[in-house]
C-alpha cells in the first residue's frame, strides 16, 4: 500500500452510538449502524427502525434505493399500492424487499408492543416523505 492510499478497516458502532442524526418519517425511528455519515460504506446504508406500540411512518417512499428488511421484534404491516389499499403483514424473523420509488407505510400492528426492523439500503437512507393519509384509511390500523 502506498503513502497516498487510505487503509479501510472494519468499523464497529457500539450500542448507543449510532448516527441519530438520519432522515425520519413520522412514528419510523431511523438510527444507523453502517452508513457514509460515520463509517467509511459509501454503498450501503444499514440501520434500525423503531415503531412505538400502535405507531406508524408517514407514507414515504426511498428514492433510488433498494430497501431490505428484517423484523427483529414485534408484528408489522407496510400499505402500498393505490390509496395504500394493499398491505403485506410480518412477525418476528420475516424479511420484506421494498423497490426502489414505491410509496409505502410502515405500521406497527401492536398497540401493547414495540416493533424493530433491521433495515439496509443501496446506496444510502434515502427518505422522501409524501403527504400523510387519514389512519381510517389504512384497513385493519389502529392507533394506540
Amino acid at each position: 500500500m502506498s503513502d497516498t492510499e487510505t487503509r479501510i478497516v472494519p468499523i464497529v458502532t457500539r450500542e448507543g452510538h449510532e448516527y441519530t442524526d438520519t432522515a425520519q418519517s413520522g412514528g419510523a425511528i431511523r438510527v444507523s449502524g453502517v452508513s457514509i455519515q460515520h463509517t467509511p460504506a459509501t454503498r450501503i446504508w444499514f440501520g434500525k427502525v423503531t415503531n412505538e406500540p400502535g405507531y406508524r411512518s408517514l407514507p414515504h417512499h426511498h428514492g433510488e434505493a433498494e430497501t431490505g428488511g428484517y423484523v427483529l421484534e414485534g408484528k408489522a404491516r407496510i400499505y402500498f399500492g393505490e390509496h395504500y389499499s394493499e398491505f403485506l403483514d410480518m412477525e418476528t424473523g420475516d424479511f420484506v424487499f421494498v423497490p426502489p420509488f414505491m410509496p409505502h407505510i410502515e405500521v406497527n400492528m401492536s398497540t401493547t408492543e414495540k416493533l424493530v426492523w433491521l433495515t439496509t439500503r443501496t446506496p444510502d437512507n434515502i427518505v422522501v416523505n409524501l403527504d400523510d393519509v387519514e389512519d381510517a384509511s389504512l384497513d385493519g390500523y389502529r392507533r394506540a
